[in-house]
């Protein structure tokens, strides 16, 4: 069963393969040219999908998020992997309740994937995280800001870079900024990726959440990224 703000990870990952199933039966497109790019958890699922899908023959990452490791180990990288253990246990506890409530109606479990609250924000840059998605600068009905806590069963043990060491090896652009909170899971990205061809381009004083759609800039990104994609695509 597929439930809504369930954020299994690989099946994000498989998404993205899929989208590059259709790709492949439209005339109009290339197979042999096809890139990916994806900001955030997208970018770590677009990671992930280039080292299990070599269809994808570019890679652009913005604002990288391996978002098994961000579960883990906290968004400033402080939380050993083993710390983590009760974060899965409260997963497999959420199903548990989950399947439970299904068979009542009740609700199901639910854990913030952004500050639900601005007061709950441990900083600027995650206040601004509330701000993208419960205000007008991006709040959409279909992103609530809130995923299934059963998704803790998933994404604890989940690692969006898993054998980026052998695997991904095609020319990757990471982008990030220099103040970002997150900035820890792009030199990680950078470090593990087998590609010889990975240019690093960082964006002085953009912090994680200005990447999104910060106008002072978005447009340093584009001017890196949109190069690469005709270099390495032969747009």
């Amino acid at each position: 069963m597929r439930l809504r703000q369930l954020e299994n990870a690989y099946i994000r990952t498989e998404d993205v393969s899929a989208v590059l199933d259709h790709l492949t039966t439209l005339d109009y497109v290339d197979a042999d040219r096809i890139g990916a790019m994806g900001i955030c958890a997208g970018a770590g699922y677009t990671a992930n999908a280039a080292i299990n899908d070599h269809r994808i023959k570019a890679v652009g990452t913005v604002s990288a998020v391996n978002i098994g490791a961000m579960f883990r180990n906290g968004w400033d990288n402080d939380v050993t992997d083993a710390d983590a253990l009760p974060f899965l246990e409260a997963g497999a506890a959420a199903r548990t309740a989950d399947a439970r409530a299904l068979a009542t109606g009740g609700d199901l479990a639910q854990i913030p994937m952004a500050p639900m609250k601005e007061e709950d924000a441990p900083n600027e840059e995650l206040r601004q995280a509330w701000e993208y998605y419960h205000t007008q600068r991006a709040q959409c009905a279909t992103a609530p800001g809130y995923g299934l806590a059963r998704s803790l069963t998933q994404l604890i043990s989940y690692d969006a870079y898993s054998f980026a060491e052998a695997f991904l090896t095609q020319p990757l652009q990471i982008v990030v900024g220099s103040v970002a909170g997150s900035k820890w899971m792009s030199d990680d990205l950078y470090a593990r990726a087998a590609s010889g061809d990975k240019p690093f381009h960082v964006v002085e004083g953009a912090n994680h959440m200005d990447l999104y759609d910060g106008a002072q800039f978005i447009g340093e990104a584009v001017s890196v990224l949109a190069p690469f994609f005709r270099e390495k695509l032969g747009a």
